[in-house]
């Protein structure tokens, strides 16, 4: 979310001395400060901003204008490939279901900020080196201004590597990963969240934030003091992070997930659910991506092309909501676009705290 702010301050002292002030002088000057002042006002209405009065020394008009930016995938329904055609007057977005105007559509103009978050499971392992081996290639997948970090996880979480847009050290730290051992258990709400605060440390304000997650999807019940499902969707909502995910299966995590969801674990999962890799990409927008060994590399490669394809879609809210307040999104693409580019699929973040 971007803030602009401008002040207009309207002194309200009058300077008296050995010159006389007439009151036809006076009563042209108050008209003139109150045309600029209706005029600043007129001016803030008609761009949708947010107007506040205050008085110090003056008469000041502070002018809030907030523009939000959402990130959108917008994939052909029958083949999946990005849809990269569109314009502004193609998309329809409601915040909490009252329809809003488009202000700007742009797509891969702003920056990435990428963070890659590893499962240290013995089950990711293996994918890891063959990962790391042709992490290079894939990374020159990324613009020059584009910066990556590296962290990963188990019971507890490492940064390996803080945002840098040097390829080179970000492989290293890939490498180094691809050594680490834990036989620890994996606890994927705290990985989440540790991430999405970690790309809250972005070098770039305005880049477009995202986790690409490689992982089997086999979380362990959380335990002793770490951060819930519920913190970790705040927190990845509050930074505007959109996560995805390269997933690894195996016949042991198919297993481990089957068995896991068992009706006896119910109680367990209802009260502190472990988390899940395609509630988190479901809810913020992302995509899972299924991997293996043989082509992790080129599956990052990939997942990086499409996350540079999405679109971002600006606006204006139109109600003003209290600061923290959730605020739903939804975003459709019109009919008329629909009948000339064929059906289409849209993933989009559920909402963004105000």
């Amino acid at each position: 979310m971007l803030c602009f702010i401008a002040d207009v301050a309207v002194s309200s002292h009058k300077r008296f001395g050995s010159v006389a002030v007439s009151k036809e002088s006076m009563g042209t000057t108050l008209q003139i400060l109150t045309r600029i002042l209706l005029l600043a006002v007129f001016l803030a209405l008609s761009a949708g901003a947010r107007g506040q009065r205050s008085t110090s020394d003056g008469a000041v008009l502070r002018v809030t204008v907030e523009l939000v930016q959402v990130d959108v995938q917008v994939l052909e329904k029958k083949t999946r490939r990005p849809v990269g055609s569109l314009s502004k007057e193609d998309f329809q977005l409601y915040e909490d279901g009252v329809q809003q105007q488009v202000a700007g559509v742009s797509r891969d103009q702003l920056p990435l900020s990428v963070v890659l978050l590893f499962d240290l499971t013995w089950s990711v392992r293996p994918v890891l080196k063959p990962l790391a081996a042709g992490a290079l290639e894939a990374l020159r997948h990324l613009k020059p201004q584009d910066e990556v970090a590296v962290m990963v996880y188990a019971a507890e979480v490492q940064v390996l590597q803080d945002f840098t847009t040097d390829r080179e050290q970000v492989t290293a730290a890939i490498e180094k990963a691809s050594e680490m051992e834990s036989s620890e258990a994996a606890f994927f709400n705290e990985a989440v969240f540790q991430a999405s605060a970690q790309l809250d440390k972005a070098s770039n304000p305005r880049s477009r934030r995202t986790i690409i997650w490689l992982t089997d999807n086999v979380p362990d019940i959380p335990s002793g003091r770490v951060y819930s499902e519920k913190d970790a969707f705040g927190e990845v909502f509050e930074t505007g992070t959109v996560v995805s995910a390269l997933l690894e299966r195996s016949a042991f995590s198919d297993f481990i997930v089957a068995y896991s969801k068992n009706p006896i674990f119910a109680p367990f999962r209802g009260h502190s659910p472990p988390g899940d890799v395609y509630k988190y990409a479901e809810r913020t927008g992302g995509e899972v991506m299924k991997c293996n060994k043989e082509n992790v590399s080129a599956k990052l490669a990939q997942l990086i092309d499409e996350i540079r394809t999405r679109y971002t879609v600006g606006y204006y809210p139109s109600v003003k909501q209290p600061k923290g307040k959730f605020c739903e999104i939804k975003v459709q693409i019109t009919t008329e676009a629909q009948k000339r580019e064929g059906r289409m699929l849209v993933r989009t973040k559920k909402g963004y705290y105000r």
